[in-house]
């Protein structure tokens, strides 16, 4: 890990995340919606918005994985991020998330909740930092790891592409 990553990580506290790459929760609404005003996939009450700082380096994945809510990537420095989806229905979108508005990247992208996603960095030796703010507020509860054999199952058509951003179960 070269020393500028290394750097982010400290000074912005990063830790490791479980579906890969480097956090840090910088915003949780005080505010919260009552478990019987969300829809029944939720398992209790859930803060308005949460947000994050999420960092990924060259070599490694954010493994496909999905939540209840809509996540929203924001794009901050480094190199692009490459972002799969995958919706419910098997419907591929792919995404790159930077800076380089001629080559039809956007620095920001609404991710549907209930779609799997995965990304990676787009340049080598290098990184990607983002934000990613979820709203009802990110609850672990939420959170679906892939199994890459259930996807392989699921998604037969996008066999490669799971291969590419799962671990082996």
């Amino acid at each position: 890990m070269n020393r500028q990553i290394e750097e982010i990580i400290q000074k912005l506290d990063l830790k490791p995340h479980p579906e890969g790459g480097y956090f840090k929760e910088t915003y949780r609404s005080p505010g919260e919606i009552e478990l019987g005003n969300l829809p029944d996939k939720y398992s209790g009450n859930r803060n308005y918005s949460t947000c994050i700082y999420f960092l990924l380096i060259s070599g490694n994945f954010s493994a496909f994985h999905k939540i209840n809510q809509d996540e929203i990537w924001h794009f901050y420095d480094g190199s692009p991020v490459e972002l799969h989806t995958i919706s419910q229905h098997g419907e591929h979108q792919a995404y790159i998330i930077g800076r380089d508005f001629d080559q039809g990247q956007t620095p920001q992208l609404a991710v549907p909740g209930n779609h799997y996603f995965a990304s990676k960095v787009t340049e080598p030796n290098n990184f990607s930092l983002v934000g990613c703010t979820v709203a009802p507020g990110f609850d672990f509860d939420d959170f679906v790891l892939a199994r890459r054999g259930d996807l392989l199952q699921k998604f037969p058509q996008h066999q490669q592409l799971v291969i590419d951003f799962t671990h082996d179960d």
